[in-house]
């Protein structure tokens, strides 16, 4: 019994932290006032018929705080890979070249700002929800086991320890939420 029960519960910190990840990776998504490679992750471009990850058509930097240089590995793909701008919900427009795309990220307005904190924290809610979501699944799991003969004192050791991991977790999500709010917030 012992051993499911540390499997539940390290199942449960596995998952938290998947989950945890997860919002960090959306957080990372959001416009912060900079350029960032990371505003073009999940862009798609026409790779010879097959919708690609633009990352994998060329290589994207950003020589300053307020443009972003896409340099297709095939010259041919320039062409494409604006079209996939403009064909986005970026709000971008594309400078093409001989050699790539250039994109000029404005500068936010004040109410383009409370918008991105808006989508933050519906991200960090995401987030608690899902914490809470595999804390509910885990606690299942683990009143099933007091049915199957497991000790009432293991079972409750577990869930506080799952409650504990959960309020970490958690804590982590708020953190990173913050840590955006004022990278948003900052001009």
């Amino acid at each position: 019994m012992d051993e499911e029960i540390q499997f539940y519960l390290d199942d449960a910190v596995e998952s938290m932290g998947k989950a945890l990840s997860h919002v960090g990776v959306e957080m990372g998504r959001i416009r912060a006032g900079k350029a960032s490679p990371a505003m073009l992750e999940g862009l798609k471009v026409d790779y010879y018929g097959t919708p690609t990850p633009i990352g994998q058509v060329a290589n994207i930097s950003a020589p300053d705080a307020r443009s972003l240089l896409i340099k297709p590995w095939e010259k041919n793909m320039v062409s494409e890979v604006a079209k996939a701008i403009k064909n986005s919900d970026l709000g971008l427009n594309p400078v093409s070249d001989a050699d790539g795309v250039r994109l000029n990220v404005p500068a936010m307005t004040e109410e383009r700002r409370r918008d991105l904190v808006k989508q933050a924290k519906n991200e960090s809610e995401a987030g608690k929800i899902r914490m809470r979501g595999i804390r509910k699944d885990v606690n299942e799991a683990l009143r099933k086991l007091l049915k199957d003969g497991a000790s009432e004192d293991a079972i409750k050791s577990a869930e506080e320890k799952v409650q504990k991991a959960t309020d970490s977790y958690i804590t982590e999500v708020e953190r990173a939420f913050s840590k955006k709010e004022s990278e948003i917030m900052t001009i």
